[in-house]
């Protein structure tokens, strides 16, 4: 799966999708896309405040780059938290561990485990073939014969 591919499949298909799986391209592409737009962002609200006399003035510019970045991230969570759930069921893990976890890394000393733990699950290859929560991603002649 490609970006763009990537892309349009969680904002299109998949916005609020928590059931299914999801390729590891698929969520790497879509980090990708949701921190380069970010970034993007960043600059602008940068370069905004740099022209208006410096991070100290908070011209409507900044304010309006900074109001556009929040409505992006809010927009972004649910997508964000379905890929990954759906990511997690590529591992043949329930999606309920993931919810487990994230809210592990907001206790101070397990922060930096519960992360790595989701970190690792994301990087890991999938189960092979259908698991019990459906077809394999990457594998598009058994998706066919599921949905026939």
């Amino acid at each position: 799966m490609g970006f763009t591919e990537a892309v349009r499949t969680v904002l299109t298909q998949k916005y609020a999708t928590f059931s299914g799986r999801a390729s590891r391209s698929e969520v790497w592409w879509f980090q990708l896309f949701y921190w380069l737009i970010l970034l993007a962002l960043g600059v602008v609200a940068a370069l905004a405040a740099s022209a208006t006399g410096g991070p100290d003035g908070s011209s409507s510019l900044v304010i309006a780059v900074g109001g556009i970045a929040a409505l992006f991230v809010l927009a972004m969570i649910l997508p964000q938290l379905s890929v990954q759930v759906r990511r997690f069921h590529d591992r043949n893990i329930s999606g309920w561990w993931f919810l487990a976890l994230f809210m592990l890394s907001f206790v101070p000393y397990l922060k930096v485990i519960a992360g790595l733990t989701i970190f690792v699950i994301t990087v890991l290859r999938g189960t092979e073939g259908p698991n019990r929560f459906g077809p394999d991603p990457l594998r598009p002649e058994a998706r066919a014969e599921v949905f026939a």
